[in-house]
Protein backbone atom coordinates (compact mmCIF):
# COMPACT_ATOMS: atom_id res chain seq x y z
CA UNK A 1 0.00 0.00 0.00
CA UNK A 2 1.19 3.50 -0.79
CA UNK A 3 2.15 5.65 2.16
CA UNK A 4 0.98 9.22 2.65
CA UNK A 5 2.53 11.80 0.38
CA UNK A 6 5.75 13.28 1.70
CA UNK A 7 7.13 16.62 0.55
CA UNK A 8 10.71 16.88 -0.70
CA UNK A 9 12.98 19.88 -0.66
CA UNK A 10 12.57 20.16 -4.46
CA UNK A 11 8.85 20.78 -4.00
CA UNK A 12 7.69 17.44 -5.41
CA UNK A 13 5.45 15.25 -3.27
CA UNK A 14 6.14 11.53 -3.48
CA UNK A 15 4.67 8.38 -1.99
CA UNK A 16 6.19 5.01 -1.15
CA UNK A 17 5.03 1.46 -1.73
CA UNK A 18 6.57 -1.76 -0.44
CA UNK A 19 7.44 -4.58 -2.79
CA UNK A 20 8.85 -8.03 -2.15
CA UNK A 21 12.10 -8.34 -4.07
CA UNK A 22 13.10 -11.99 -3.84
CA UNK A 23 12.02 -12.22 -0.20
CA UNK A 24 13.42 -8.82 0.77
CA UNK A 25 10.99 -5.96 1.54
CA UNK A 26 11.95 -2.84 -0.41
CA UNK A 27 10.27 0.57 -0.30
CA UNK A 28 9.89 2.29 -3.67
CA UNK A 29 9.52 6.07 -3.90
CA UNK A 30 7.12 7.07 -6.68
CA UNK A 31 4.93 9.83 -8.01
CA UNK A 32 1.72 9.64 -10.04
CA UNK A 33 0.98 12.22 -12.73
CA UNK A 34 -2.61 12.68 -13.84
CA UNK A 35 -2.48 15.12 -16.72
CA UNK A 36 -5.18 13.07 -18.47
CA UNK A 37 -8.14 10.86 -17.58
CA UNK A 38 -8.01 7.22 -16.41
CA UNK A 39 -8.40 5.89 -19.96
CA UNK A 40 -5.32 7.77 -21.24
CA UNK A 41 -2.07 5.90 -21.97
CA UNK A 42 0.21 5.37 -18.99
CA UNK A 43 3.86 6.44 -19.30
CA UNK A 44 6.30 4.84 -16.84
CA UNK A 45 9.54 6.78 -16.42
CA UNK A 46 12.79 4.87 -15.77
CA UNK A 47 15.68 7.06 -14.64
CA UNK A 48 19.38 7.10 -15.49
CA UNK A 49 22.21 5.51 -13.50
CA UNK A 50 22.38 8.42 -11.04
CA UNK A 51 18.75 9.49 -11.35
CA UNK A 52 15.66 9.50 -9.16
CA UNK A 53 12.11 10.85 -9.09
CA UNK A 54 13.40 14.31 -8.22
CA UNK A 55 16.15 14.37 -10.82
CA UNK A 56 13.57 14.23 -13.64
CA UNK A 57 12.39 17.64 -12.36
CA UNK A 58 9.28 18.77 -14.26
CA UNK A 59 9.99 16.95 -17.54
CA UNK A 60 7.52 14.08 -16.90
CA UNK A 61 4.78 16.61 -16.17
CA UNK A 62 5.52 18.48 -19.38
CA UNK A 63 5.62 15.34 -21.49
CA UNK A 64 2.43 13.88 -20.03
CA UNK A 65 0.57 17.16 -20.51
CA UNK A 66 1.71 17.46 -24.12
CA UNK A 67 1.01 13.82 -25.00
CA UNK A 68 -2.25 13.50 -23.06
CA UNK A 69 -0.90 10.71 -20.86
CA UNK A 70 -0.95 9.62 -17.26
CA UNK A 71 2.47 9.16 -15.71
CA UNK A 72 4.31 7.09 -13.12
CA UNK A 73 7.78 8.16 -12.01
CA UNK A 74 9.76 6.06 -9.53
CA UNK A 75 13.20 5.72 -7.94
CA UNK A 76 14.81 2.31 -8.21
CA UNK A 77 16.10 0.58 -5.05
CA UNK A 78 19.26 2.38 -3.95
CA UNK A 79 18.14 5.75 -5.33
CA UNK A 80 16.17 8.82 -4.31
CA UNK A 81 13.86 8.08 -1.40
CA UNK A 82 13.71 4.33 -2.06
CA UNK A 83 15.40 1.77 0.18
CA UNK A 84 19.17 2.26 -0.17
CA UNK A 85 21.61 -0.54 -0.81
CA UNK A 86 22.45 -2.59 2.24
CA UNK A 87 25.91 -2.01 3.71
CA UNK A 88 28.44 -3.78 1.54
CA UNK A 89 25.88 -4.74 -1.12
CA UNK A 90 27.14 -4.49 -4.70
CA UNK A 91 25.05 -4.65 -7.85
CA UNK A 92 25.84 -7.69 -9.97
CA UNK A 93 26.60 -7.68 -13.70
CA UNK A 94 22.95 -8.63 -14.24
CA UNK A 95 21.63 -5.63 -12.27
CA UNK A 96 19.69 -4.15 -15.18
CA UNK A 97 18.13 -7.51 -16.00
CA UNK A 98 16.97 -7.83 -12.41
CA UNK A 99 15.45 -4.37 -12.46
CA UNK A 100 13.62 -5.18 -15.70
CA UNK A 101 12.50 -8.70 -14.87
CA UNK A 102 11.92 -8.48 -11.11
CA UNK A 103 11.62 -4.96 -9.67
CA UNK A 104 9.53 -3.26 -12.36
CA UNK A 105 6.92 -6.07 -12.57
CA UNK A 106 6.69 -6.18 -8.77
CA UNK A 107 6.20 -2.40 -8.60
CA UNK A 108 3.49 -2.36 -11.27
CA UNK A 109 1.70 -5.21 -9.51
CA UNK A 110 1.93 -3.47 -6.11
CA UNK A 111 0.46 -0.30 -7.62
CA UNK A 112 -2.40 -2.18 -9.27
CA UNK A 113 -1.31 -1.63 -12.88
CA UNK A 114 -2.88 -4.39 -14.99
CA UNK A 115 -0.34 -4.72 -17.79
CA UNK A 116 -2.36 -7.42 -19.53
CA UNK A 117 -5.48 -5.27 -19.87
CA UNK A 118 -3.73 -1.89 -20.13
CA UNK A 119 -0.08 -2.22 -21.23
CA UNK A 120 1.95 0.86 -20.26
CA UNK A 121 4.46 2.82 -22.29
CA UNK A 122 8.02 2.86 -20.98
CA UNK A 123 10.18 5.99 -21.15
CA UNK A 124 13.77 5.24 -20.12
CA UNK A 125 16.94 7.30 -19.92
CA UNK A 126 20.45 5.75 -20.05
CA UNK A 127 20.46 2.70 -17.71
CA UNK A 128 16.71 3.21 -17.47
CA UNK A 129 16.52 2.90 -21.24
CA UNK A 130 18.36 -0.41 -21.13
CA UNK A 131 15.98 -1.62 -18.42
CA UNK A 132 12.99 -0.55 -20.54
CA UNK A 133 14.35 -2.54 -23.51
CA UNK A 134 14.94 -5.63 -21.38
CA UNK A 135 11.43 -5.42 -19.92
CA UNK A 136 9.86 -5.06 -23.37
CA UNK A 137 11.89 -8.00 -24.65
CA UNK A 138 10.78 -10.28 -21.79
CA UNK A 139 7.15 -9.07 -21.51
CA UNK A 140 6.42 -8.27 -25.15
CA UNK A 141 2.62 -8.41 -24.89
CA UNK A 142 2.52 -6.28 -21.74
CA UNK A 143 4.18 -3.15 -23.13
CA UNK A 144 2.44 -0.72 -25.50
CA UNK A 145 5.62 0.97 -26.62
CA UNK A 146 9.08 2.13 -25.58
CA UNK A 147 10.96 5.42 -25.81
CA UNK A 148 14.64 5.25 -24.89
CA UNK A 149 17.05 8.15 -24.49
CA UNK A 150 20.80 7.40 -24.65
CA UNK A 151 20.30 3.70 -23.84
CA UNK A 152 23.13 1.20 -23.50
CA UNK A 153 23.00 -2.11 -25.36
CA UNK A 154 26.72 -2.81 -24.89
CA UNK A 155 29.70 -1.34 -23.07
CA UNK A 156 31.93 0.99 -25.07
CA UNK A 157 35.35 2.43 -24.23
CA UNK A 158 33.77 5.89 -24.25
CA UNK A 159 31.32 4.82 -21.54
CA UNK A 160 34.02 3.42 -19.28
CA UNK A 161 36.21 6.50 -19.73
CA UNK A 162 33.39 8.88 -18.79
CA UNK A 163 32.29 6.77 -15.82
CA UNK A 164 35.90 6.70 -14.58
CA UNK A 165 35.93 10.50 -14.77
CA UNK A 166 32.69 10.61 -12.80
CA UNK A 167 34.38 8.65 -10.01
CA UNK A 168 37.19 11.19 -9.87
CA UNK A 169 34.63 14.00 -9.76
CA UNK A 170 32.76 12.30 -6.91
CA UNK A 171 35.97 12.15 -4.87
CA UNK A 172 37.43 15.53 -5.77
CA UNK A 173 34.53 17.93 -6.47
CA UNK A 174 31.13 18.80 -5.00
CA UNK A 175 29.38 16.06 -6.99
CA UNK A 176 28.45 14.18 -3.80
CA UNK A 177 26.83 17.28 -2.32
CA UNK A 178 24.91 17.92 -5.55
CA UNK A 179 23.64 14.34 -5.68
CA UNK A 180 22.49 14.63 -2.05
CA UNK A 181 19.76 16.97 -3.30
CA UNK A 182 18.18 14.04 -5.12
CA UNK A 183 19.08 10.98 -3.02
CA UNK A 184 18.60 10.23 0.66
CA UNK A 185 21.86 8.24 0.48
CA UNK A 186 24.07 9.61 -2.31
CA UNK A 187 26.79 7.01 -1.67
CA UNK A 188 24.25 4.24 -2.25
CA UNK A 189 23.25 5.76 -5.58
CA UNK A 190 26.73 6.62 -6.81
CA UNK A 191 28.69 3.51 -5.88
CA UNK A 192 25.89 1.13 -6.82
CA UNK A 193 26.13 2.50 -10.36
CA UNK A 194 29.80 3.36 -10.61
CA UNK A 195 31.24 0.21 -9.05
CA UNK A 196 29.44 -2.20 -11.37
CA UNK A 197 30.13 -0.21 -14.53
CA UNK A 198 33.85 -0.22 -13.67
CA UNK A 199 33.84 -3.89 -12.58
CA UNK A 200 36.06 -5.67 -15.17
CA UNK A 201 33.56 -8.48 -15.95
CA UNK A 202 30.94 -5.84 -16.84
CA UNK A 203 33.08 -4.84 -19.83
CA UNK A 204 31.55 -7.81 -21.67
CA UNK A 205 27.94 -6.95 -20.80
CA UNK A 206 25.60 -6.78 -23.80
CA UNK A 207 21.86 -7.06 -24.40
CA UNK A 208 22.10 -7.03 -28.20
CA UNK A 209 21.00 -10.65 -28.60
CA UNK A 210 17.88 -10.09 -26.50
CA UNK A 211 16.41 -7.20 -28.44
CA UNK A 212 14.94 -9.26 -31.27
CA UNK A 213 11.87 -10.27 -29.24
CA UNK A 214 10.66 -6.65 -28.90
CA UNK A 215 7.42 -6.28 -30.88
CA UNK A 216 6.05 -2.93 -29.68
CA UNK A 217 6.58 0.55 -31.09
CA UNK A 218 10.04 1.85 -30.28
CA UNK A 219 11.68 5.27 -30.47
CA UNK A 220 15.42 5.53 -29.77
CA UNK A 221 16.89 9.00 -29.18
CA UNK A 222 20.50 10.01 -28.72
CA UNK A 223 22.51 13.21 -28.70
CA UNK A 224 25.33 13.46 -31.20
CA UNK A 225 27.51 14.84 -28.41
CA UNK A 226 26.70 12.05 -25.94
CA UNK A 227 29.74 11.58 -23.71
CA UNK A 228 28.62 8.13 -22.52
CA UNK A 229 27.89 6.35 -25.79
CA UNK A 230 28.23 6.49 -29.57
CA UNK A 231 25.41 6.37 -32.14
CA UNK A 232 26.08 2.65 -32.44
CA UNK A 233 23.96 2.20 -29.30
CA UNK A 234 20.71 3.27 -30.98
CA UNK A 235 21.67 2.17 -34.50
CA UNK A 236 22.33 -1.28 -33.08
CA UNK A 237 18.78 -1.31 -31.72
CA UNK A 238 17.37 -0.40 -35.15
CA UNK A 239 19.24 -3.28 -36.83
CA UNK A 240 17.65 -5.77 -34.44
CA UNK A 241 14.19 -4.20 -34.04
CA UNK A 242 13.00 -3.20 -37.53
CA UNK A 243 10.12 -0.99 -36.34
CA UNK A 244 12.50 1.29 -34.44
CA UNK A 245 12.35 5.01 -35.14
CA UNK A 246 15.65 6.84 -34.64
CA UNK A 247 16.13 10.45 -33.59
CA UNK A 248 19.72 11.72 -33.56
CA UNK A 249 19.94 15.20 -32.06
CA UNK A 250 22.58 17.85 -32.70
CA UNK A 251 23.67 20.16 -29.87
CA UNK A 252 22.77 17.41 -27.43
CA UNK A 253 24.67 15.33 -24.90
CA UNK A 254 23.71 12.37 -22.73
CA UNK A 255 20.41 13.89 -21.53
CA UNK A 256 18.22 14.70 -24.55
CA UNK A 257 15.23 15.53 -22.33
CA UNK A 258 17.28 18.34 -20.78
CA UNK A 259 19.23 19.50 -23.83
CA UNK A 260 16.46 19.19 -26.44
CA UNK A 261 13.20 18.75 -24.48
CA UNK A 262 10.85 20.06 -27.17
CA UNK A 263 12.23 17.66 -29.78
CA UNK A 264 11.91 14.72 -27.36
CA UNK A 265 8.35 15.69 -26.42
CA UNK A 266 7.26 16.11 -30.04
CA UNK A 267 8.73 12.78 -31.17
CA UNK A 268 7.27 10.92 -28.19
CA UNK A 269 3.82 12.44 -28.68
CA UNK A 270 3.90 11.51 -32.37
CA UNK A 271 4.88 7.91 -31.61
CA UNK A 272 2.17 7.42 -29.00
CA UNK A 273 -0.61 8.82 -31.17
CA UNK A 274 0.43 7.43 -34.56
CA UNK A 275 -0.96 4.19 -36.03
CA UNK A 276 0.82 1.11 -34.74
CA UNK A 277 3.96 0.10 -36.58
CA UNK A 278 4.77 -3.12 -34.76
CA UNK A 279 5.75 -6.37 -36.45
Amino acid sequence: MSAALKPRTDGLATASVDIDWNGRPVSIEHRWLSAAGPAAPLLVFLHEGLGSVAMWRDFPDRLCAAAGCRGLVYSRPGYGGSTPRAAGEAWGVDFMHRQAHEVLPALLDALGVDTTRDPPWLFGHSDGGSIALLHAARFARRVAGVVVLAPHIMVEDLSVTSITRARTAYHETDLRERLARYHDDPDSAFYGWNDVWLHPPFRHWSIEAELGTITCRLLAIQGIGDEYGTMEQIRGIARRVPQTRLLELADCGHSPHRDQPEAVIAATRELIHSPGDTR
